[in-house]
C-alpha cells in the first residue's frame, strides 16, 4: 500500500501510543489531522470526533473581575442623587436594585442591604465552577460567550497495526533538490541521483472541476431566460447582510455562533436608505435599531446580500431580473451534509406585476431545463418571503422526491425601503446539493477532498 511520508510517521506514532488526541501527536497539528483522515478512508485508522464547550469572558468582563461588578461599585454612590450617572454605573444601579441591594428615594441612591460574597463575580471568574442559573445571566448580559470546538482522538486498526508492523523503522529522508543543491554539483551524489533521475509519468492532462462545470451550467440556464449577474465581495457590513434584509438584531442568526464577523467597520449607506430600514424594524419588530450593531463586519451568510444591493439601484417601475452565484459562510461544524463554506444560487425577479403562479412557473421552466421534468412544491418558511415554497424534484435513479431549494416573495418590509417595489420574486439553492444527488454522493465534503480518482473518473468528467 502507497503511504504518505505523514500517514508512516503517524502510523508508527500509534503504534507507540494507542489512542491518541490528534494535537498531542508532536506533529505538526495539520499534518496530523490530514494522515489521520487519509489513514481512516484507507482502513488503518479510526478517528473519533467529540465536541468541547468553553465558556470564555469578553473584555468587559475581564474588567469587572478585575475592579468589581458595577453592581457592587455602585453602593459606593449611597446617597447620591441618579442623574448624572455614566452607563457602566446605570447598568450597576439595575442590577444593584434587582439584586435588593438599594432603592431610590427622591432621586437618590439609598443603600438597603450588603451582598456578602457576590456569587455572579465568582461565576464570571470560574465559569466551570458556576451554576446553570449563574450561566444564563452571564450569557444574558453578554460577559460570555459560548466557544464550541472539535477534538479528534485516533487510534489504529487491526490492518494499522499490521501495517505499522511491516513499515520498520522511517528513516531520515534526504533534503530537497532545492537550486543550490542543484549549483553546487552536490546532487551528483548518490541520494541525490536515484531523485533526480526517478522515471516520471507524464501529468495528466487538467480537467475543469465539477462545481466549476456547473457553475457554468447553471450561469448558461440563468442567462437564456434573461437574468442578469449579480456581482459583490464577500466581506459585508451586518447592514446589508441582515438589516436590509429585515432580519432584527437580536436574531440567533446574528450570534457568533452562526455568523464569522472580522475586525472593524464598515461605513453605512446613504442616511435616506438606513432611516427608511431602521423605521421598517422600530415599526415591524417594536425595538430600537442600533446603527452600531449595524456597522459590523461580516463574512457574507447568503448571496441575498446582493439581491438587497441590486435592488436598491432600482427605480421604481423599473423591472429586472436578476441571478448570483457565490460563496457564502456559515460558522457551523462541518460533516457529511454540512459546510462552513459553501456557494448559494439565487434568482430574483423585481416587477410589481408579478404574481405567485409566475414564480412558480419560472421554478418550472428553471428545474426543467436542468431535466428535472418531475416537480413539485411545498409550504414552506423562510426569514425574509411570504408566501414560501420548497421546490422538489423526483429523482428516477432513487425513486424518491429531493429537496433542492426554497423560494417565496420578498416581504414588503425588505424591498419598500430599498427599491419601493414589490412584489419581488425570489428563489435559491446549494450549488453542491443537487450535485450530491446528480452524483450519488453521500459526502458533500467529496468535492474539496482533491481526490484525483473521483475527479477523473469518467461520470464526473462527462
Amino acid at each position: 500500500m502507497i503511504l504518505h511520508k505523514h500517514e508512516k510517521i503517524l502510523l508508527k506514532e500509534l503504534e507507540k501510543k494507542g489512542k491518541v488526541q490528534i494535537n498531542q501527536l508532536g506533529m505538526n497539528p495539520d499534518s496530523a489531522r490530514r494522515a489521520a483522515f487519509w489513514l481512516q478512508e484507507k482502513g488503518l485508522a479510526k478517528v473519533e470526533e467529540n465536541e468541547k464547550e468553553k465558556f470564555m469572558r469578553n473584555e468587559e468582563c475581564g474588567q469587572w473581575i478585575e475592579k468589581g461588578f458595577p453592581e457592587i461599585r455602585i453602593l459606593k454612590k449611597d446617597g447620591e442623587p441618579v442623574a448624572g450617572l455614566s452607563a457602566e454605573e446605570r447598568i450597576g444601579l439595575i442590577w444593584a436594585k434587582k439584586n435588593g441591594w438599594i432603592t431610590i428615594e427622591g432621586g437618590k441612591i439609598k443603600k438597603i442591604g450588603e451582598p456578602g460574597e457576590y456569587g455572579l463575580a465568582t461565576a464570571a471568574a470560574e465559569p466551570e465552577k458556576a451554576s446553570e442559573e449563574e450561566l444564563g445571566v452571564l450569557l444574558k448580559r453578554k460577559l460570555l460567550h459560548l466557544e464550541k470546538s472539535k477534538e479528534f482522538m485516533v487510534s489504529l486498526t487491526g490492518n494499522g497495526k499490521r501495517e505499522a508492523g511491516e513499515l520498520g523503522e522511517i528513516k531520515e529522508e534526504i533534503g530537497e533538490l532545492t537550486d543550490e543543491v542543484i549549483a553546487s554539483g552536490s546532487w551528483r551524489g548518490k541520494e541525490f541521483r536515484q531523485y533526480a533521475l526517478a522515471p516520471t509519468k507524464d501529468a495528466p492532462v487538467g480537467r475543469v472541476h465539477p462545481l466549476t462545470r456547473m457553475a457554468g451550467k447553471v450561469r448558461r440556464v440563468f442567462r437564456d431566460m434573461g437574468f442578469v449577474e449579480m456581482e459583490g465581495g464577500m466581506v459585508e457590513s451586518a447592514f446589508w447582510n441582515f438589516d436590509a434584509l429585515f432580519q432584527p438584531q437580536d436574531h440567533p442568526a446574528r450570534e457568533l455562533a452562526d455568523t464569522f464577523y472580522l475586525e472593524g467597520k464598515e461605513e453605512l449607506p446613504e442616511k435616506g436608505l438606513v432611516e427608511r430600514v431602521a423605521k421598517s424594524h422600530e415599526k415591524g419588530w417594536k425595538y430600537k435599531w442600533d446603527p452600531k450593531e449595524a456597522k459590523k463586519r461580516v463574512l457574507r451568510t447568503h448571496t441575498t446580500v446582493l439581491s438587497a444591493k441590486y435592488l436598491n439601484k432600482l427605480k421604481k417601475n423599473d423591472a429586472k431580473k436578476y441571478f448570483a452565484i457565490g460563496r457564502v459562510f456559515r460558522n457551523e461544524a462541518t460533516d457529511f451534509k454540512h459546510l462552513a463554506e459553501f456557494h448559494q444560487v439565487e434568482g430574483i425577479v423585481a416587477w410589481e406585476g408579478a404574481t405567485f403562479r409566475d414564480l412558480l412557473g419560472l421554478l418550472k421552466e428553471f428545474y426543467r431545463r436542468f431535466g428535472f421534468e418531475k416537480i413539485r412544491f411545498r409550504p414552506s418558511y423562510f426569514p425574509y418571503t411570504e408566501p414560501s415554497v420548497e421546490i422538489e424534484v423526483f429523482f428516477d435513479g432513487r425513486g424518491e422526491w429531493m429537496e433542492l431549494g426554497g423560494a417565496g416573495i420578498f416581504r414588503p418590509e425588505m424591498t419598500k425601503p430599498l427599491c419601493d417595489v414589490y412584489p419581488v420574486l425570489a428563489w435559491g439553492l446549494s450549488l453542491e446539493r443537487p450535485m450530491m444527488l446528480s452524483e450519488g454522493l453521500k459526502d458533500i465534503r467529496t468535492f474539496y477532498k482533491n481526490d484525483l480518482d473521483w475527479l477523473k473518473s469518467p461520470g464526473v468528467n462527462r
